[in-house]
């Protein structure tokens, strides 16, 4: 069986280690636009249980990620200069380049040598392939050759982001957020590495337009944000990446396979970055393609609508928690007039996903504060 899989971020990289560590004779061609170093972003974090799906069906996967990951049991929010800590919400955070080393390294193992460093610009490039895999992000040449039948509904949200670095060490998952003269602020950051974390600064449309960030060059937005943020950074500098303002595209496809040609990971779906879910669910939908060609074999035909099938409520669920998230991060101004333990309160239950018995036995501390001084 011959196949094609066009980008090689974590879905791409693992769905090639998972076929070719189970079908050793498939002949898999594993393609990426970009250099083998280069990634955007700093680090990238996983909900919950980290990388716990991996540890059943992929204990050696699980052994080589998860000893180069931060984790931390608690995450802190500070409102109006007052720090809340919300207990029992874990996270784990790794560097998105080690990220993508360690299964840079899997798919060696397994005898693949990923292309790097080449643009495919037509599908035709991949016409003798039994199966063509878009795991090329939200801009899938795979999704766009084929618009009308994949059916990808694309917005986006008004607030703005940029993604910095910096090598502040926090101990938790922190959001910070701001009143200041030309609007209001939030900054996400996290530890993903022994001095190094990342920080994500967001302003809504009104903040982005008095700022004038839209003017300025990637060196002055970076500076107004360490000084938003001095206290928060402890005085230390952000670092750049590709650091420009972006708006969080919604991408969602109607269907994610047609013919020979299948969509996983943000080529098919996204999710809000604020639920720390996107990556792990490109993993996931690589575990489940390949579970679905292990049962149907080279019946491709069989083997894409069985994958959909079975991938898609799962998807759908998290997807919906994850636009209730971001719709609260686009009114979370408004939320600021609330006093902070209010809300701390709002935030934990923006996805919808929890109630208050729900939240008393994942933060018995937090709920026990917030009773005590609200009752």
């Amino acid at each position: 069986m011959r196949i094609a899989i066009l980008g090689a971020g974590p879905a791409g990289l693992y769905l090639a280690y998972l076929i070719k560590r189970r079908r050793p004779d498939a002949d898999i061609t594993l393609i990426e636009q970009n250099p083998a170093g280069a990634t955007f972003g700093f680090g990238v974090v996983f909900s919950d249980r980290a990388l716990e799906f991996l540890r059943e069906d992929d204990p050696e996967t699980f052994a080589a990620i998860t000893p180069q990951m931060e984790s931390w049991d608690d995450i802190t929010l500070v409102h109006k200069n007052e720090r809340v800590v919300i207990d029992g919400v874990g996270f784990a955070a790794i560097g998105r380049l080690k990220l993508l080393q360690l299964l840079q390294e899997r798919v060696r193992s397994a005898g693949i040598e990923p292309v790097f460093s080449r643009a495919v610009t037509s599908l035709d490039e991949c016409d003798g392939a039994d199966l063509i895999v878009g795991a090329d992000g939200a801009n899938s040449l795979v999704r766009r050759s084929f618009a009308d039948a994949f059916g990808a509904v694309v917005s986006y949200d008004s607030n703005r982001f940029a993604w910095f670095g910096t090598p502040t060490v926090f101990d938790t998952l922190t959001q910070t957020f701001r009143y200041t003269p030309i609007g209001d602020f939030n900054a996400h950051y996290y530890r993903y590495a022994p001095g190094r974390s990342t920080f994500i600064v967001e302003v809504n449309e009104p903040t982005f337009a008095r700022a004038g960030f839209e003017r300025m060059e990637e060196a002055d937005s970076r500076a107004l944000c360490e000084k938003v943020f001095a206290d928060a950074l402890d005085g230390k500098h952000l670092v750049s990446n590709n650091s420009i303002w972006r708006r969080f595209p919604h991408l969602s496809s109607a269907r994610w396979h047609h013919g020979k040609h299948v969509l996983i990971g943000d080529a098919a779906h996204t999710a809000h970055f604020s639920i720390g879910s996107g990556t792990r669910l490109a993993m996931e939908d690589a575990i489940a393609l390949d579970k679905a060609l292990a049962v149907h074999g080279d019946n491709v035909a069989a083997a894409l609508p069985a994958y959909e099938a079975a991938r898609r409520p799962i998807v759908d669920k998290i997807v919906t928690g994850a636009n209730a998230s971001a719709s609260w991060y686009e009114n979370f101004a408004e939320y600021m007039q609330l006093a902070p333990l209010d809300f701390a309160m709002s935030y934990v239950m923006r996805s919808g996903r929890i109630d208050i018995e729900r939240l008393r036995k994942l933060s018995p501390r937090f709920v026990e504060r917030y009773e005590r001084e609200r009752g």
